[in-house]
């Protein structure tokens, strides 16, 4: 039976850089997977995430709930039946909601397989000063579902951030667990807490219309004749626009964080190539995350998420301009 724990949280929460941490600091005897959904579709996190120690399994363009949970059943049968792991991770995106995917992990079928542990839910709670996440009905569901609340971002806390997370648990944190952290940096012996909390949460009104059934559970790639390409996805209130470029397209390294870091939108996850190596981005609102390696990714992919009307077209001339290798 795979220990199971799925880690909730809203746009720009911190959820991969926890995972990141837990990966990193995990058994190195113990085998571990993470299934990872994007609301976009060219697959950052699944390529944030590689080569951490985890077998990684994506599930991009949408949220696991929809289309009658069939591309998460796959992608988590995949990995139970296939992997065997030891632990399994599941990474919701941010504008996801977890009731389906709850009443899933805990449906008969999955019962001699899946051991479900915690939910944990990370909060940047600056969030809970921001009228519009406060009414998204995802963002107060992924709380209300969660044994452990990570209160994250510890270093980017305000008094008014403080004092918004105490009254929020004063009336909704009862008697669960709470933890403090500082870019995802959360103890491993929370995964391993048993789940408890069992409200019943309400479908979500959001999740009551159709998606398109994606094409596969594979993040987007390029044909071996195509330079690069874009993908774009709707819904929730959000738009999202990703490109990947190929193996041979570098980017000027000034150049593409200040387009990523003035780019009108909420959100912003990358990982491109740089002549300085491998830079990853992660950007929500004006904070701003850059990490360089010296490594070299198999392509470059950005992914942007607005909650308005974006000029896509104009954003993508302007990231054009900055490659240094120039294609079709």
């Amino acid at each position: 039976m795979t220990k199971t724990n799925l880690i909730t949280g809203f746009l720009g929460s911190g959820k991969t850089t926890s995972i990141l941490h837990l990966l990193a600091h995990k058994d190195p005897a113990e085998k571990w997977a993470v299934l990872v959904n994007e609301f976009g579709e060219v697959g950052i996190d699944g390529a944030l995430l590689a080569d951490n120690g985890a077998m990684v399994k994506e599930i991009p363009g949408g949220c696991m709930c929809c289309v009658n949970g069939l591309p998460m059943q796959v992608g988590l049968n995949t990995l139970l039946r296939q992997h065997k792991p030891d632990r399994l991770l599941i990474e919701p995106t941010g504008l996801g909601h977890p009731k389906q995917i709850l009443d899933l992990l805990t449906s008969p079928v999955y019962e001699p397989w899946i051991g479900l542990r915690a939910t944990l839910c990370v909060l940047d709670p600056r969030q809970l000063l921001d009228e519009k996440a406060v009414q998204n009905e995802n963002f107060r569901d992924q709380l209300a579902a969660a044994d452990v609340i990570v209160a994250n971002k510890e270093d980017r806390a305000s008094t008014e951030s403080h004092e918004a997370f105490e009254l929020w648990w004063q009336n909704f944190g009862g008697d669960r667990q709470r933890v403090y952290a500082t870019q995802g940096n959360i103890d491993q012996a929370l995964l391993d807490l048993p789940r408890t909390n069992t409200a019943e949460l309400p479908a979500s009104d959001e999740h009551a219309h159709h998606h398109a059934v994606k094409k596969g559970l594979a993040a987007l790639s390029l044909p071996s004749h195509q330079r690069w390409r874009r993908s774009l996805n709707s819904g929730q209130g959000h738009q999202a626009c990703g490109w990947i470029f190929d193996a041979d397209t570098c980017f000027d390294t000034i150049g593409i964080l200040e387009w990523a870091r003035l780019a009108p939108v909420e959100r912003v996850k990358g990982v491109m190539r740089t002549p300085d190596g491998l830079v990853r981005i992660n950007r929500k609102g004006e904070d701003f995350f850059i990490e360089t390696q010296n490594v070299a990714p198999p392509d470059s992919r950005i992914e942007l998420i607005s909650a308005v009307n974006t000029d896509w077209n104009l954003l993508q001339a302007n990231l054009l301009k900055l490659r240094l290798t120039l294609g079709d």
